[in-house]
C-alpha cells in the first residue's frame, strides 16, 4: 500500500484489544466480518494481518460515508455495508472465518457533540446510532417517572435511579430537556457532591439512555445468534464489551453454547443437553497495562472468544443470558 493510501486509511481512534484478537485467532485469513465498524480500526487490523476480505457493518450511515477512502485504500478487500450486526448473517454468505463485535458507542461518535452521546460537550440530546427512530430527548421528555427509573436502574445500574428520574420529571415541567448539558446539570443537582476521582454523576444515566435508544441488548443477543449461524466450523467469534451488563450476556452465551451453562439461576430448570456450538475460553481477556496507558478507553474492556464447532446452529434460550428486562413499549 502506498504512503498516501496508508494516510487515507489511518483511523482517528485506537481499536481496543486488537493485538489480543489477532494473536489468539492467528493465523488470520479468509473472510471476516466486523459487525461494529466505527472508525475502522479492527477492520484495518484484520486486513493488515492477512484477512483476504473484511465485510464491515455499521448502523450509522455517517460512518459508512466517511469510510469510503479507507475502502479504496484496501483495493476492494473491504466491503462497507450499512446494517445492524443482529442481522449480520444476511450480509454475508455462510462460512465466515471470523466475526468481531466491539460493543457500545464508538469513540468517534462520542467525540461528535452533535450526536448527543456525551455529557462532556453540549449538543442535542440524541444518541441515535442510526439517526432514525426515538431519540434520548424523546425518552427523557415523554417517559413516566417509573419508566425512567427502570431504564436507569436496569440499563445503567444507577443506584440513584429514582432520585434522578424524579428530578428529570420535575425539571421538564418547566422546560423541555433537549441538550446533553441540560440533562447533565439536572443529574448533578439531584445527587450529592461526588468524591474526588469518582466518575461523572451522569455517566450511568447517559449509558442507560443510549442503550434504550438503540435497543442494544436485543441487538447483542441477535448478533451472537447471527454470528453462530454465519461462522464456519473453526471460525472465530471475538466480542469486546465495556461494562458488566454486556459482558454478562456474552459470558453466558458462550457458556450455554459450549456446554458449560448449568443454571443461569437456581430458580430455572437445567436446559436440555445439546452438542456444543462453540469451544470458548472460560475467562475474559483483559487489556495489558501498556494498552491502557496508550488508550484509556481500554481500561474497562473485556474480550471473550469462542471457536465455532461443527454442531448445527440454533436459537439461544434468551431467558438464560442475563438480559435486562425490556422496558420501553
Amino acid at each position: 500500500m502506498s504512503a498516501a493510501a496508508r494516510e487515507a486509511a489511518d483511523p482517528p481512534h485506537v481499536p481496543v484489544l486488537l493485538d489480543a484478537i489477532l494473536t489468539m485467532c492467528a493465523p488470520v485469513h479468509g473472510v471476516w466480518l466486523d459487525g461494529t465498524f466505527g472508525a475502522g480500526g479492527h477492520s484495518r487490523g484484520l486486513l493488515d494481518a492477512g484477512a483476504d476480505r473484511v465485510i464491515a457493518l455499521d448502523r450509522d450511515p455517517n460512518v459508512i460515508e466517511m469510510a469510503a477512502r479507507l475502502s479504496e485504500a484496501y483495493g476492494g478487500r473491504l466491503d462497507l455495508v450499512e446494517g445492524t450486526f443482529s442481522e449480520l448473517d444476511r450480509h454475508a454468505r455462510p462460512g465466515l472465518d471470523g466475526v468481531v463485535l466491539d460493543l457500545g458507542v464508538s469513540s468517534m461518535q462520542l467525540d461528535q457533540a452533535e450526536r448527543g452521546f456525551s455529557f462532556l460537550a453540549d449538543g442535542p440530546l440524541d444518541m441515535r446510532m442510526s439517526g432514525s427512530g426515538r431519540s434520548a430527548a424523546d425518552i427523557v421528555g415523554g417517559a413516566s417517572e417509573t419508566m425512567l427509573a427502570d431504564i436507569l436502574f436496569h440499563y445503567g445500574e444507577e443506584r440513584a435511579a429514582r432520585s434522578i428520574a424524579r428530578a428529570i420529571v420535575n425539571r421538564r415541567k418547566d422546560a423541555p430537556i433537549e441538550t446533553t448539558r441540560a440533562l447533565a446539570q439536572v443529574i448533578e443537582a439531584a445527587l450529592p457532591r461526588q468524591k474526588p476521582g469518582a466518575s461523572h454523576p451522569a455517566t450511568r444515566t447517559f449509558q442507560a439512555l443510549r442503550i434504550a435508544v438503540n435497543d442494544e441488548f436485543t441487538q447483542l443477543a441477535g448478533g451472537l445468534e447471527a454470528a453462530e449461524r454465519a461462522l464456519r466450523p473453526g471460525g472465530w467469534l471475538a466480542v469486546v464489551s465495556f461494562h458488566s451488563l454486556e459482558d454478562r450476556v456474552v459470558k453466558r452465551f458462550f457458556q450455554e453454547r459450549s456446554g458449560r451453562g448449568g443454571r443461569a439461576s437456581r430458580h430455572l430448570p437445567e436446559g436440555p443437553a445439546q452438542a456444543p456450538r462453540f469451544a470458548a475460553r472460560s475467562k475474559a481477556v483483559l487489556p495489558s497495562a501498556a494498552e491502557v496507558a496508550r488508550n484509556p478507553r481500554a481500561r474497562s474492556a473485556r474480550l471473550r472468544l469462542g471457536r465455532r464447532t461443527a454442531a448445527s446452529a440454533g436459537p439461544a434460550d434468551r431467558s438464560r443470558l442475563g438480559l435486562p428486562r425490556e422496558i420501553l413499549p
